[in-house]
């Protein structure tokens, strides 16, 4: 073994080549000695004081003496038993036995080895610490901690500017896009018109800036194509953008063709090119475009309900569109919640009017927010407005199946989680986040958490569940991260949250039964009719439904509670 090592460094981490050059003494300072402290000090001599400017260094390598292992082990078959006892005989081997145990000794002997082989049994009986006990009883559920978290911020480079729209890339991508609007009452803009493209690894910076020509309202990713987007804009004219390309729209539509008032929603729809998508706005108009041909819309269609076939609809009287929602999986159908609180259902496959917009649900009082299907029940849809958060159902159009009691600070949106279907989030006004689900509680959130101090106008949640990015007036992006058990769905939700939509359809359907016969009684009595004398109105017949209906709700709670 050699007992000496080499270090070796290599040139360039030495640092500078120090230059050296002689040069004379040169004086910084004199300080003369003071006579008076030299009574307070003895001269001491001689004076050793060893100096060292490099560390030492030293390598050693010891052997250590290896042990040596071994294992044996012994088969003890039989023994114990005399020469002249055959161990295999049975009977001879009893017979010896027997003799034995009849011997005085025997129990003497017996009794004084019985204490020392007690205590290597109970030894032996020791608790095994790698066993799993009470493994035959009934495994617990563990107890749900609900929690939520800011992950991150990305704020606005270009100053506060509101949030318009927040739209995520498909397939579960990491990337987001965010149109930021800030005009005043002339609709001029007041600040920068750039729109970002978010990478969530990264808040520091924007990946891509997109430059519109005026305002942008909304901004959508295709689902079929990951770096194409389309957006709204504010002069009623819809683009499309490229990732790839840089910030400057690929296409835009032409003035003559768009919409009279500005865009506040674009849809992409289930085409067969994955290129079409929808767009609306105040002016009340739905209009179909195609990417590859954007000179004029392929569609459209006048948001005017009309009483009968026969009327024909106009723009004068058209409601103007708020909000727009679109699922996949119903390609020819779409709804659209309007100024004057109303929320229409339309199908492009409709020949008349009224097959067109087959239905109408007076949602709120004022502007509808919100508006978006249920990912699990498709005939169940959540609206915002009015302060308050409604489900509604497509089978009740009188009166929604559950709704929030009104807020104290205004609600501006909410979305349904995509992968827990009993699961929606709310922003409000105070910049307060709640999440409701209404499988737990319905009369007030599970979970609220104070994302930030200035109002939160959007949000929109990822496509696996555990993210939901929530947009402020200051232009900040918050990105909230919530529990696994608030992402995942039991095997019993989907069961339970039908059974729940079902009952309380069924409770506002019996309510719409006795409203319309109320109705219909007061109409008789005040056009004076013969009917209304004849056919007496038993009060009665609606309360028994509604009582039968009750003590049914409340059978499965306590069938519900019993299972708890």
């Amino acid at each position: 073994m050699e007992i000496t090592f080499s270090y070796t460094k290599k040139r360039c981490e030495f640092g500078r080549q120090p230059l050296f050059c002689e040069q004379g003494p040169e004086l910084c300072d004199s300080v003369p000695p003071n006579p008076a402290e030299h009574k307070h000090y003895i001269l001491r001599n001689p004076v050793h004081q060893p100096t060292q400017n490099t560390p030492c260094f030293s390598e050693h390598h010891v052997n250590t003496i290896r042990a040596e292992y071994t294992t044996t082990g012994a088969n003890h078959a039989e023994g114990g038993w005399p020469k002249d006892v055959n161990v295999v005989d049975p009977e001879a081997t009893q017979r010896y036995r027997r003799k034995i145990e009849k011997d005085d000794n025997y129990i003497h002997c017996v009794m004084s080895l019985a204490p020392g082989m007690d205590h290597y049994v109970l030894q032996n009986n020791a608790i095994d610490m790698y066993r799993t006990y009470y493994a035959e009883m009934a495994t617990l559920p563990q107890v749900e901690r609900n929690s939520c978290r800011t992950v991150n911020v990305y704020r606005d480079p270009m100053g506060p500017r509101p949030i318009a729209a927040i739209s995520w890339q498909p397939d579960g991508g990491q990337r987001f896009a965010v149109a930021y609007l800030d005009v005043d009452f002339n609709r001029i803009s007041r600040a920068s018109l750039l729109s970002y493209i978010w990478d969530v690894e990264n808040a520091n910076d924007p990946e891509v800036a997109l430059l519109p020509p005026v305002p942008l309202l909304d901004l959508q990713f295709n689902p079929r194509e990951r770096n194409t987007l389309a957006g709204g804009l504010l002069n009623g004219q819809v683009g499309v953008w490229d990732r790839r390309r840089g910030g400057v729209p690929v296409i835009l539509c032409a003035p003559h063709v768009a919409h009279r008032d500005l865009v506040r929603n674009v849809i992409f729809i289930n085409s067969k090119s994955g290129q079409e998508f929808f767009s609306g706005g105040p002016d009340g108009a739905c209009k179909w475009w195609d990417m590859r041909n954007m000179d004029e819309p392929t569609d459209e269609m006048i948001m005017d309900v009309v009483k009968s076939s026969f009327d024909v609809q106009t723009m004068a009287n058209a409601n103007g569109i708020t909000v727009m929602e679109y699922e996949s999986t119903i390609p020819t159908r779409f709804m659209v919640g309007t100024e004057n609180g109303l929320v229409i259902g339309g199908n492009r496959k409709g020949k008349t009017p009224m097959e067109k917009l087959p239905a109408k649900f007076e949602a709120h009082l004022g502007p509808v927010w919100s508006l978006e299907r249920n990912p699990g029940f498709l005939k169940n849809f959540l609206t915002v407005g009015d302060w308050t958060m409604r489900v509604w159902s497509e089978d009740c159009r009188e009166s929604a199946v559950l709704w929030s009691p009104p807020n104290r600070h205004k609600i501006t949106a909410a979305t349904w989680s995509p992968t827990r279907l009993s699961l929606l989030a709310a922003v409000q006004w105070d910049g307060l986040l709640a999440t409701w689900d209404l499988l737990r509680r319905q009369h007030e959130p599970t979970l609220t958490m104070h994302v930030c101090d200035e109002p939160l106008l959007r949000l929109r949640m990822h496509e696996g569940g555990a993210f939901v990015a929530c947009g402020s007036r200051k232009g900040n992006i918050y990105m909230v991260e919530y529990s696994q058990n608030m992402t995942q769905s039991d095997k019993n939700d989907k069961i339970l949250l039908t059974a729940m939509f079902e009952r309380e359809s069924k409770r506002e359907r019996i309510l719409e039964a006795r409203m319309r016969e109320i109705r219909l009684k007061l109409r008789q009595a005040e056009e004076g009719s013969p009917a209304a004398s004849v056919t007496e109105f038993d009060p009665s017949v609606g309360d028994r439904d509604l009582a039968e209906a009750t003590a049914e709700y409340m059978q499965g709670v306590k069938k519900e509670l019993a299972a708890m």
